[in-house]
């Protein structure tokens, strides 16, 4: 697996159906950016780390869910209705914010001990979302299943990891000290809107990690 034929697939893929992802996630990405700002100035700042996991919780599962079903539709040659995939990605919604959640919390444990422990577990629970919402896994199956996947597919998955993230913590951080501390409302809105939008850029580049390692059992049978 090649991590840069991954990424320009993967950017080739995203740029060509922009049209269809932009209004399937954009309006919950919306609302969480609109909830976040609304909770952030009514509640101390010490507690706002806990707050903006927990929002992130409630939305975070509807538009990732409706977003991976939109991918596997789309790699079979399939176009579904907007509001279909999001019907479909409501039942979804109470083990994916587990699976979330979990997720959220191995990767914060491992980052109190360094920051590669966190990379690893990152790397390896790569996977899981995909095995839940596309294999119905529970969310410890998804997991554990995760971890069996991504054996040998590691340092292509870290380099693919990193090679999309970094460039987008840069250009949050970027756009926050373009608005100093004197922010404005509706601008830190909007930026925030197109950061989170841009990140879903890492779930279409996973995806097609996820589709490239699930094959290659396959292909190992077929040529064994």
């Amino acid at each position: 697996m090649n991590p840069f034929s991954v990424l320009r697939d993967s950017l080739f893929f995203f740029s060509r159906n922009l049209g269809s992802i932009a209004p399937l996630c954009l309006p919950l990405i919306a609302l969480e950016c609109l909830t976040r700002s609304v909770v952030a100035a009514q509640i101390d700042g010490a507690h706002a780390p806990a707050y903006e996991v927990l929002i992130g919780l409630l939305f975070y599962p509807l538009y990732s869910a409706a977003l991976i079903l939109f991918l596997d539709a789309r790699s079979q040659g399939k176009r579904p209705s907007l509001r279909n995939l999001l019907a479909a990605s409501l039942p979804l919604w109470p083990a994916f914010a587990v699976l979330a959640g979990l997720s959220t919390l191995l990767i914060m444990l491992a980052a109190t001990a360094f920051i590669l422990p966190a990379l690893w577990v990152m790397a390896k629970l790569a996977f899981a979302e995909y095995l839940l919402v596309l294999r119905g896994l529970s969310p410890l199956q998804a997991m554990r299943e995760s971890f069996q996947l991504t054996v040998g597919h590691f340092w292509s998955l870290l380099a693919c990891v990193l090679l999309v993230i970094v460039p987008l913590w840069l250009l949050d951080d970027l756009t926050l000290q373009l608005l100093g501390e004197q922010q404005d409302i509706v601008g830190g809105l909007l930026l925030d809107c197109f950061n989170s939008f841009l990140q879903l850029f890492s779930s279409v580049v996973l995806f097609r990690c996820f589709m490239l390692c699930s094959a290659q059992p396959a292909q190992d049978s077929t040529t064994s």
